[in-house]
């Protein structure tokens, strides 16, 4: 008999990003060997808008490829008001509490962590000595939240950095996406296993190269969320436009003054082409020469989805971001690394590229490194092993 395991998260597609992505391939990936049930709230992410085939509903229970998705009501907010964005993450808690009371919990639970106050609500109501309790932790909030500006140390920092540490003492495993976190883990507690878990996309690896945009310049491509860590915003004000043509794709909250600055420059080769699909996407970005994953700041702990995306597609990657992601590129080879912060340095290493040597053999070694040291299938039998 196949056992039962729930996952517990703010993000689940439709959204668009890497936590949406992240939890849905390991969704798909445990279904093999679980009834798995996915609880999540009414897609909004990220425009902070319910979508519009889930607008006016309070509960939405769907059974797709196998996996049953329960959504659940939340008052949705992209606001910067403090005030606001706490309501927001407290709607879903108090969602989550009326779904406890009204549904059976299997026994194993997986619980995306951050948001901090979500995660703290299903490890305080769904503690049992018969439940394992798995905490999938991606982000280190509160400490990375401070890092990106968006909180300041006082008394709200203290009370989250508790829920922090009650966190991971009341979880039986945690799942780490670097060794940075599992780290900074191991000083708070040793209760809890620790599992190192990446965020290996369970994609196809292309058998033939698409054709490339012939250009003379250098064509760089970024692609995802518009928001705040990433600082897209930043990077246009501040690239050197004479090497490159810059291309973007994607949303978040950076969309609109990104093309209210392409309109004030018409003149620099930048475009916005929007957001397309995963499948459309993959596609397009292959196209260009290299692909820029940033940070605005150092993130302890961070380590970008992306990198393990784009090495499957063979896709050079230009990293400007620092930490453990750095040793990353540089140990396999898949790009070239800028100082995190310093857009002279980014601009100088630009300037360095050779266009001539970005070829088809280039592509396919980054592609058979993907294959070898960043396999989907090969991690997820490793972590069945441990729940």
């Amino acid at each position: 008999m196949i056992d039962d395991l729930m996952i517990i998260t703010s993000y689940y597609p439709p959204e668009i990003g890497a936590a949406s992505n992240r939890i849905y391939h390991l969704s798909e990936g445990l279904k093999q060997n679980y009834n798995v049930t996915v609880v999540t709230q009414l897609p909004n992410y990220p425009t902070g808008k319910i979508f519009k085939d889930y607008k006016r509903k309070f509960l939405s229970k769907s059974h797709q490829d196998g996996i049953v998705v329960n959504r659940l009501w939340v008052y949705p907010s992209v606001s910067k008001n403090k005030i606001v964005r706490l309501f927001a993450m407290l709607s879903y808690s108090f969602s989550l509490i009326w779904f406890f009371i009204w549904h059976r919990i299997p026994n194993k639970v997986i619980i995306q962590s951050p948001p901090l106050l979500v995660s703290f609500t299903c490890l305080l109501f769904l503690r049992s000595k018969k439940r394992q309790l798995i905490l999938n932790v991606s982000d280190l909030w509160p400490s990375a939240g401070l890092e990106l500006g968006a909180l300041k140390k006082g008394i709200g920092y203290t009370f989250l950095k508790k829920i922090e540490r009650f966190n991971y003492k009341n979880a039986n495993l945690i799942m780490g996406q670097s060794n940075e976190i599992l780290a900074h883990i191991k000083q708070i507690t040793t209760q809890p296993k620790l599992f190192l878990y990446r965020n290996y996309p369970d994609i196809n690896i292309p058998k033939s190269q698409p054709q490339q945009i012939i250009k003379e310049k250098l064509t760089v491509v970024y692609a995802g969320l518009l928001g705040v860590a990433q600082g897209i915003y930043k990077l246009c004000n501040n690239l050197d436009y004479s090497h490159i043509e810059f291309h973007i794709y994607g949303s978040g909250a950076e969309e609109e003054n990104i093309k209210d600055f392409i309109k004030k420059h018409p003149n620099l080769p930048l475009f916005f082409h929007g957001r397309l699909d995963r499948a459309e996407l993959h596609q397009e970005i292959v196209k260009y020469d290299v692909t820029i994953i940033p940070l605005l700041n150092r993130i302890y702990g961070a380590v970008p989805s992306k990198i393990f995306e784009y090495a499957k597609l063979g896709l050079p990657m230009l990293y400007f971001g620092g930490g453990e992601a750095e040793s990353l590129i540089d140990t396999y080879k898949l790009g070239w690394i800028a100082e995190s912060g310093n857009y002279t340095n980014l601009n100088t290493v630009i300037a360095t590229i050779d266009k001539s040597k970005i070829d088809y053999n280039f592509r396919e070694e980054i592609k058979q490194k993907a294959l070898i040291h960043f396999d989907f299938n090969t991690q997820l039998t490793a972590l069945k092993r441990v729940l």
